[in-house]
C-alpha cells in the first residue's frame, strides 16, 4: 500500500529527488490526521481545510504538492487495515519531542470543528500509545490546543 502511495508522490513534479523516507513519514502522518478527521463519521469543510492547513504548515507544501499529499493520506487511510503501518513509520522517523508535537497536531485536527468527540479522543489515545507518547503528554497537548480555542466543546475520557 505505501509503495503505491509513494510511487504516486514520486510522479509529481520534482518527485525524483531522494525523499523516499521523508515521503513515507509525510504520508503516514497525513493518513493518521485524515483518520482522526473522519473518526466521528462527520466530514465537515472546516475539518478538510484545517487538515490541509496542518499539512501545509508542518511540511512546507503548497499547491499541487499539498493536494497530492492530502490525497495520498486519504488514500492510504482508506486502504489501511489498522493504524500500525502508519504509527510504526512515525515512531521510526520522529524523536520523542517530534512524536509529542505530532500528538498535538492530532488534537488540532480533533478540535477543527470546535468539538471533541469520544471516537476522536479514542483514536488519538490509540495513536499516542502506538507511537510511545505518555498519557500525561497526550493530555497536556490536548489542554494546550483546547485552551487556544474558546469554542472547544466536549471533554476527554482522561478528565
Amino acid at each position: 500500500m505505501f509503495e503505491r502511495v509513494l510511487s504516486f508522490l514520486k510522479d509529481l513534479p520534482g518527485g525524483g529527488r531522494p525523499r523516499a523516507a521523508d515521503d513515507e513519514a509525510r504520508v503516514a502522518a497525513a493518513a493518521l490526521l485524515f483518520h482522526v478527521m473522519n473518526a466521528d463519521g462527520v466530514h465537515q469543510d472546516v475539518e478538510w481545510e484545517r487538515f490541509k492547513q496542518i499539512l501545509a504548515e508542518t511540511y512546507s507544501v503548497s499547491g499541487d504538492e499539498l493536494v497530492a499529499l492530502a490525497r495520498a493520506g486519504e488514500k492510504a487511510d482508506n486502504e489501511a487495515v489498522d493504524l500500525y503501518a502508519f504509527t510504526s513509520v512515525l515512531k521510526r522517523h520522529l524523536d520523542a519531542d517530534g512524536r509529542k508535537a505530532f500528538v498535538q497536531l492530532l488534537w488540532e485536527m480533533v478540535y477543527a470543528d470546535g468539538e471533541l468527540d469520544e471516537l476522536e479522543d479514542n483514536v488519538v489515545w490509540r495513536i499516542a500509545e502506538l507511537i510511545g507518547v505518555e498519557r500525561r503528554d497526550r493530555i497536556e497537548a490536548r489542554q494546550r490546543v483546547a485552551a487556544r480555542l474558546p469554542a472547544a466543546k466536549g471533554s476527554s475520557r482522561d478528565e
